[in-house]
């Protein structure tokens, strides 16, 4: 009995401290599974050292039974010796059901901070600059300096030669450079005047004709990740509706979210825990494989979303690299458009926020096995 209360008290703590953790906190996944890990070795060590009282009482009573020659006496070792063997049998399952209990609910809790961690990505990309934005600064037309340049060739050229380009074409980067610059050859505009205007508008023509298909590129590149994102966002909320399922809640990750219904969840969590605990043989076997399974299916997410994570890292340091490679920066930093400059100073800023606070769930050999089957490295092998 005193045994029983033991390892039923050490779980209680050890549940309650979990339950709290699961309320809004800023923590992070790598403290998580820390905190797992600990709680692991501690259930382990805990019935570690009541299994092994049990064990010493065997052997004593198996040494016993090789000496003993008085029949009830024997008797009697024999009956208490299925007692202990029951009480081994029992605590070996409860060690493992409360191992998979803390693994639940500290998954739980991974998946709230992943979920925090996508939509954070979601707002990320979603604030990114526009396609307008970028045309802005990719395209000669959307500069004042350059419109009023086309603006006074128009007054200088010949007029019956002179042809206007369609509104299609006149959007064309190339195309209206290129008329441009015939316009001026054409115009009646003195050579210093040529000079004098060219050198007003030769940064902006530089700029837009040799990172135009840069920028674009960089836009397109930034919808896909946003794409993906979307993807992960709605695989984790399909993963928290399976993880949910056994234990009878039936609200999505968005409402739960919303609606801070946390409590709800440990709510469900403790009653499933009690049904289990009141039932048997495969009923029990099968209540504990609904919790183990939706944490299988939790690993498998981890590492779609590191790779996720490590191939956006990869792709905003390929993004500074295109925008530092613009070989005239210094030349005409002056007349360089401002979103250029934000458009580098946000991707810097994603840079960090992908190593530091999006960074990829440490999750090794070790922790792998922690997590899967509640072993540790410390562990013995039987």
């Amino acid at each position: 009995m005193k045994t029983q209360i033991l390892y039923t008290t050490l779980f209680l703590f050890l549940a309650v401290n979990t339950y709290a953790s699961i309320a809004p906190k800023e923590i992070q996944l790598n403290e998580i599974l820390t905190e797992l890990s600990q709680a692991i070795q501690n259930i382990n060590s805990q019935y570690a050292s009541l299994l092994l009282l049990k064990e010493v009482e065997l052997r004593k009573i198996n040494q016993d039974l090789n000496t003993q020659t008085n029949l009830q006496n024997k008797v009697d070792l024999l009956i208490r010796k299925d007692q202990i063997q029951d009480q081994i049998y029992l605590l070996r399952l409860n060690n493992l059901n409360d191992v998979s209990k803390i693994r639940y609910l500290k998954g739980l809790q991974i998946i709230k901070i992943l979920y925090e961690k996508v939509l954070s990505l979601d707002h990320h990309f979603a604030s990114v600059r526009t396609f307008n934005e970028i045309s802005k600064i990719s395209n000669p037309n959307q500069f004042p300096e350059y419109e009023k340049l086309k603006e006074l060739l128009a007054s200088k050229k010949d007029k019956k030669s002179a042809f206007e380009l369609s509104s299609l074409l006149g959007t064309n980067t190339i195309v209206s450079v290129v008329q441009t610059l015939t316009n001026m050859v054409s115009s009646n505009l003195s050579k210093e005047e040529k000079e004098k205007e060219v050198a007003k508008v030769e940064c902006i023509l530089d700029f837009t004709l040799r990172m135009q298909n840069d920028l674009n590129t960089i836009y397109f590149e930034t919808a896909f990740l946003h794409t993906s994102n979307e993807k992960i966002k709605q695989d984790i909320e399909i993963l928290f509706k399976e993880y949910t399922k056994p234990i009878g809640y039936s609200a999505s990750l968005e409402n739960c979210r919303t609606n801070d219904d946390w409590e709800d969840i440990t709510q469900k969590m403790e009653e499933y825990l009690a049904k289990m605990k009141s039932t048997s043989g495969s009923a029990q076997y099968k209540m504990q494989v609904n919790l183990d399974f939706p944490v299988d299916r939790l690993l498998q997410f981890i590492s779609q979303y590191n790779y996720f994570i490590d191939q956006g890292a990869k792709y905003y340091e390929k993004f500074s690299i295109v925008l530092d490679s613009y070989e005239n920066e210094k030349q005409c930093e002056s007349k360089l458009p401002i979103e250029y400059k934000k458009l580098k100073a946000d991707i810097n800023v994603a840079i960090e926020k992908f190593n530091v606070a999006y960074k990829p769930v440490e999750i090794n050999g070790t922790k792998m096995k922690e997590i899967l089957y509640g072993l540790n490295e410390f562990d013995k092998v039987d």
